[in-house]
């Protein structure tokens, strides 16, 4: 038997077996029997020879190359980045990051550990609150989890959370579905300032906003805290490179999105979120 027969794929037998059992005599003609006309491409591997992995690897760089990339002009907190060489050969491809020890063992990989602790730092030092964690699975839910803390540390005193309409929607689809099913009344409004009261958690704003507009919170951070709630920023991480950081306005807990941070788009993700916070609040961090 060929090699590749025997590491890919059941045999012979395996095959007879599973086409008697669903009622087939043929491969093809199961296939026939379920793939819709339209889209079925017969003998579409006729004539293919079984290929080294360096050819294979030629081959479809070769086919890569038709794509055509165009520039996505889509935003929402997603953004094309470039990886310089430098980065790439001496951080990401650098042995000190992996080092003898696993992850599963008491002595939890040195490497790693470093990582998370310079990824933490990074985001403390950018959104200038002490307390970070390292970290969440995107900003949607990394909003979610801000909200969640509002909720409990308001010890059920509070059902409200206001969300500025300039706020992403993906992230405000998750809230939705996160906070909308608890009792708690999540409002969506234009100027959530007006709409501040006593009962509200939580206000979440986007910085910058969904319409490209910085505004400074430190009066929005005042107002929030004077009814009893807190003032949730939704960040681009990158930005607060120039920016004012959260922190600095009087933002309580801070949540984004690192995808600027070289990762590419990757058809949405992964990319991961992260969250900082006040000291005070660090019991209630995820």
């Amino acid at each position: 038997m060929d090699f590749y027969r025997r590491h890919i794929g059941p045999n012979e037998a395996e095959l007879e077996s599973m086409l008697k059992e669903v009622g087939y005599s043929h491969l093809d003609e199961m296939i026939a029997a379920t793939v819709p006309e339209d889209i079925l491409q017969p003998n579409s591997f006729e004539g293919l020879k079984p290929a080294r992995e360096r050819e294979a690897l030629a081959e479809l760089r070769k086919l890569s190359l038709s794509n055509k990339v165009k520039r996505s002009f889509i935003g929402l907190g997603y953004y094309e980045t470039v990886m310089p060489e430098v980065i790439k050969r001496c951080i990401w491809e650098n042995p000190c990051w992996y080092t003898q020890y696993t992850p599963y063992q008491a002595e939890i990989s040195q490497g790693r550990l470093e990582a998370l602790l310079v990824f933490q730092t990074m985001v403390s030092d950018l959104t200038a609150l002490p307390v970070a964690n390292a970290s969440l699975l995107d900003e949607g839910t990394a909003c979610a989890e801000a909200a969640m803390m509002a909720l409990r540390i308001s010890k059920g005193k509070a059902r409200k959370v206001l969300v500025s309409s300039g706020v992403f929607p993906q992230t405000l689809s998750v809230l939705r579905t996160r906070i909308g099913n608890l009792g708690v009344e999540l409002v969506e409004a234009k100027d959530v300032e007006g709409k501040i009261e006593e009962g509200v958690a939580a206000v979440i704003m986007q910085y910058p906003d969904l319409f490209g507009s910085i505004a400074d919170l430190s009066g929005l951070a005042d107002k929030i805290h004077s009814a009893g709630g807190l003032l949730i920023v939704c960040a681009d991480l990158l930005g607060l490179c120039l920016l004012k950081p959260p922190g600095e306005m009087g933002a309580d807990i801070a949540v984004g999105s690192t995808q600027r941070f070289g990762l590419p788009f990757g058809y949405g993700g992964p990319h991961a979120g992260y969250i900082s916070c006040r000291d005070e609040l660090k019991r209630q961090l995820p």
